[in-house]
């Protein structure tokens, strides 16, 4: 049976009935034009575990993919595979043999107390062309840096969503579809309440908290890079919104904030992965071996 027809089908599926993301599906997308590209399949009956073994022997060997690029199209084509199967168009799986490389166990990078200050400061006297933008950009980037979302979480935000009554963001269908709330310091309040009167007075009334500066319609994933491309030219600081969630949590361990709760806060499946943000936090290190109760014989 022909890939592309397979391919809409399971994209359709992951969609609808597994309530998967656009990124999920775009990813699933992209897998599979990268893997008929390579092994020029065209049938899924020629999905055999040598073409997909030659897959990421290529990949690796003429790509220089790095460990986390295979794993993730690993897991796309185990995904897609394993619904052929289900599907009865495959007898078995096969990637399932496909043994995924060592990956590197890099510390997250974040940026300092000082440099997020400093990005901040940047943004509120950056000179845009009107104060709306300016707001919303301070306001975007204070969510990240005060509150650690994620780039489509930020997107997808909706006006009720930022209660400024409550003290409390609220993400709905988040990474793993779970839905969590995270409550705003003094910081982030205060900006998200100067650019919703700026959102008022330029009678933005769609749903989504960040808009564009022309439409009355939710940014787009192009119009945040283009804030984020501004301002690394601007301040010569090499950052991404990811390197500001991870700059949230290390600042929340370095401050005394607990483990469990930051873990709810990042919306971690599992705690394993926030304690990572432990090794990053010389702070939180320093203020642990102090506990020794030999460092003040």
């Amino acid at each position: 049976m022909d890939m592309d027809i397979l391919l809409e089908q399971f994209c359709k599926h992951s969609q609808y009935m597994r309530g998967f993301t656009p990124a999920t599906i775009r990813r699933y997308r992209t897998t599979l034009k990268v893997f008929r590209r390579f092994t020029g399949v065209t049938q899924i009956e020629q999905c055999t575990p040598e073409k997909v073994q030659e897959f990421f022997y290529r990949g690796r060997s003429e790509r220089a993919w790095s460990p986390s690029t295979f794993v993730t199209y690993l897991n796309s084509l185990l995904a897609f595979f394993r619904w052929c199967v289900k599907e009865e168009h495959l007898p078995g799986n096969p990637a399932e043999s496909i043994e995924p490389p060592r990956q590197e166990k890099g510390l997250p990078r974040n940026l300092t107390e000082q440099a997020a200050l400093r990005l901040l400061q940047t943004v509120e006297n950056y000179p845009y062309w009107d104060a709306f933008t300016t707001r919303r950009n301070h306001a975007i980037l204070a969510t990240v840096i005060f509150a650690g979302l994620r780039r489509q979480e930020l997107l997808r935000l909706q006006l009720i969503h930022a209660d400024l009554a409550a003290l409390s963001v609220t993400v709905r269908r988040g990474k793993g579809n779970k839905d969590r709330v995270i409550p705003m310091n003094p910081a982030l309040v205060r900006s998200l309440g100067r650019y919703l009167q700026e959102r008022r007075k330029a009678h933005k009334t769609c749903p989504e908290l960040f808009t564009s500066s022309v439409r009355n319609a939710g940014l787009t994933s192009d119009g945040m890079k283009g804030i984020v491309a501004t301002l690394r030219k601007v301040t010569g600081m090499r950052f991404g919104l990811h390197q500001l969630r991870h700059t949230f949590a290390t600042l929340m361990l370095e401050g005394g904030g607990d483990l469990f709760a930051l873990s709810k806060m990042m919306g971690h499946s599992d705690i394993k992965i926030t304690a990572i943000y432990l090794s990053a936090t010389i702070g939180h290190l320093r203020g642990q071996i102090a506990k020794h109760p030999l460092s003040y014989v």
